[in-house]
């Protein structure tokens, strides 16, 4: 090939892709390393998107989920949780990490706050910020909405909504609320789906809960399978409506 045309090809894919890099930064004496990815062409109004992964730390779901905003103008920052030396080897140790930010959500919510300072650094709009979060992030991201940080709406995909009962739930919450939930989810019961609504209810959110039938915990995830016996599973007809969903909150949020 001309050397010429080499190296014009070779611009071109440099200029067009955006590719995720490692960002390091601390939540006191722990060091925390997350991935940012600026957009090739940002859109107009700069908008940023938080992405919260699931409990076993950044995987490459939450890494292809960056990547694609990143193609249509999004910046977007994928949170570290759980920080160096700390990150789960199997669902065992998973269970128990995501267990204890669960348990003391206020020190969920400031590793949550502490990336959305990393995403704004990155060049996005503080006015123009959402927060994702999938399975144990997506109770990341309904804490982000207890918590009132300053994002315009936050997004749960097949995540826990519940919270210890003695918790105050009268507060009024800002961000809206977008939920995208398995209709037949294990891992969120019926009564936890009520108390939350209850809780939004009285919070006087802007919220919403969609319910995709058939589908389990886990469902925009193909490494999950399809077996829905297991709690957990795959589900191409939810994983696309819901992408869909959140893109329309999207619109309808951001001047994106």
């Amino acid at each position: 090939m001309n050397t010429k045309l080499t190296i014009v090809l070779s611009l071109i894919v440099s200029t067009s892709f955006a590719q995720l890099k490692p960002v390091s930064y601390q939540d006191k004496d722990q060091k925390l390393s997350g991935l940012s990815i600026i957009p090739a062409k940002p859109g107009t109004g700069k908008t940023g998107i938080l992405i919260l992964p699931a409990w076993k730390g950044i995987d490459d779901h939450a890494k292809k989920v960056a990547e694609e905003l990143s193609k249509t103008g999004y910046y977007a920052f994928i949170a570290d949780i759980y920080g160096e030396g700390h990150y789960p080897t199997d669902n065992k140790s998973a269970a128990e990490q995501s267990g204890f930010y669960k348990k003391n959500y206020k020190i969920y919510q400031e590793r949550i706050r502490l990336a959305l300072q990393q995403l704004i650094k990155s060049g996005a709009n503080p006015n123009e910020i959402v927060v994702i979060g999938y399975c144990f992030g997506g109770t990341g991201a309904i804490e982000a909405a207890r918590a009132n940080f300053p994002v315009k709406g936050v997004v749960s995909f097949h995540g826990g909504l519940g919270k210890d009962p003695e918790r105050a739930s009268d507060s009024a919450i800002k961000p809206a609320v977008l939920v995208l939930h398995g209709a037949d989810d294990p891992s969120v019961p019926p009564a936890q789906v009520l108390a939350f609504e209850d809780e939004m209810r009285k919070a006087k959110a802007d919220w919403q809960l969609i319910a995709y039938a058939n589908a389990v915990h886990a469902f925009t995830e193909p490494a999950a399978g399809n077996d829905n016996s297991k709690g957990a599973a795959y589900n191409e007809k939810a994983d696309k409506r819901s992408w869909e969903h959140f893109l329309l909150f999207l619109k309808e949020l951001t001047s994106h």
